[in-house]
């Protein structure tokens, strides 16, 4: 299957907590429920997660499994405004897309594309600091 799609959980700064990479043909609440599952191993209790709208379906599952509150971030109707909070993971795309080897999908596995990911987070935390 060609494409790939990244499911990414990010703090407030912007930097990747839990990484899914997944062909392109799943579907985004499959992805998200991955994507939980991977930020379990390292966040026991958060005390709320922003999701966007096509993540609705996990918000029930995650709060059942885990007794997680996950919130989902709605614009408001015919208008266009900025959402902070639906931007602070657009942000991280952008970095990340700022890495040649990430703006278009060469990688053959989805381990390799995660990798790839990493090392791009990696790179742009170590210029942080």
């Amino acid at each position: 299957m060609l494409g790939r799609k990244r499911h990414v959980v990010v703090d407030t700064l912007g930097l990747v907590w839990a990484l899914v990479v997944t062909p392109a043909d799943v579907q985004d609440r499959d992805g998200a429920k991955l994507a939980l599952a991977a930020l379990r191993e390292s966040v026991k209790f958060p005390k709320v997660i922003w999701a966007d709208t096509a993540y609705r379906s996990v918000v029930d599952w995650a709060f059942v499994k885990w007794l997680w509150l996950v919130e989902i971030v709605t614009r408001p109707r015919g208008k266009f405004v900025l959402q902070k909070k639906r931007w602070i993971v657009e942000r991280t795309f952008a970095w990340l897309n700022r890495s040649r080897r990430l703006a278009k999908s060469f990688e053959r596995t989805t381990e390799s594309d995660t990798a790839f990911v990493q090392v791009a987070m990696i790179q742009l935390m170590v210029k942080r600091l």
